[in-house]
């Protein structure tokens, strides 16, 4: 029996594939994924801190909201004081709401992320030609605000459609962030030639575990402080990337905040022995290698 398949990419069993090294001769990869995100009120999809009532559903909008007029702005102060670079993935809306998050992180050299127009949307449900407009008003969006165009993309709700990794391509996306298959970057197969797939998280994300498994923010922070002492130690044999994604709303809440300084703070007394980066950066430097260097379709 053959089972029907996306055609994306092969199997490559880990122990076969090429070694190389990061920059500096590192082999893990650290970064942090910061989603700022803007939701319609009174409609469409959206996290929940409790089950929501009927619309409008101030409770869990507002609590969302608490997450760009404070958390977010409680994250930066951390980031900058751990001296720690951010790829931040940016809902398009942001703009119209609250651009002067996105200058913060602007202004501190951070890698501005396509994420969509909207969270309270999923493009997985659209049409071909409703999602590739849909990227392309994104897109359009980022590069008018930031001067260039984004590299990099993570849908809304990590939602695809079938054609989505050809539209990227084709709109002029070098890597996404969908697939969390792999602890390494992959090539993915498109109708128009290869996109780069970077490692992002579903397990060292705040969203599956703290809203998810109801996890307790000194279970999140010891799982991002297991993963990075495991995976330092896995990196000898072969690079790794690890990547945390975090939501202003979620993990910008102060009895949130104080376990992930903790956990933050593990990771970069050891910032001599890492690469501590972004995610467009592991992409920038996984496009650099030999062809044949990263695994492909």
């Amino acid at each position: 029996m053959i089972l029907p398949s996306h055609g994306r990419y092969r199997y490559h069993p880990l122990p076969d594939r090429p070694v190389y090294d990061w920059p500096g001769g590192r082999r893990l990869a650290v970064y942090l994924a910061l989603n700022l995100e803007h939701f319609a009120f009174g409609e469409g999809l959206g996290a929940e801190l409790a089950p929501g009532g009927p619309q409008p559903d101030i409770l869990n909008f507002a609590w969302r909201d608490w997450g760009n007029r404070i958390g977010a702005w409680r994250m930066l102060e951390l980031f900058n004081g751990l001296e720690v670079p951010a790829s931040v993935l940016v809902n398009s809306a942001i703009y119209d709401y609250c651009p002067q998050l996105v200058a913060a992180h602007r202004a501190r050299g951070d890698e501005i992320v396509g994420h969509g127009r909207t969270n309270a949307e999923r493009q997985g449900v659209l049409d071909e030609s409703a999602e590739t407009a849909l990227i392309a008003e994104a897109t359009a969006r980022l590069t008018k605000e930031e001067g260039v165009a984004p590299a990099g993309w993570l849908g809304p709700w990590i939602s695809e459609s079938r054609v989505t990794p050809d539209l990227l391509q084709e709109a002029g996306y070098r890597y996404l962030l969908d697939w969390a298959h792999d602890d390494q970057p992959i090539w993915l197969q498109t109708r128009g030639g290869k996109i780069l797939s970077v490692p992002y998280p579903q397990e060292l994300n705040d969203i599956p575990s703290i809203v998810g498994r109801k996890d307790s923010p000194q279970q999140f922070a010891d799982m991002i402080v297991d993963a990075f002492d495991e995976m330092l130690d896995q990196s000898t044999g072969q690079p790794l990337v690890m990547g945390i994604a975090l939501h202003a709303y979620l993990v910008g809440q102060p009895h949130r905040l104080r376990p992930l300084r903790r956990a933050l703070q593990h990771i970069t007394a050891k910032r001599d022995q890492i690469w501590l980066t972004t995610a467009g950066a592991v992409a920038d430097h996984a496009l650099s290698l030999p062809p044949g260097t990263v695994p492909g379709p």
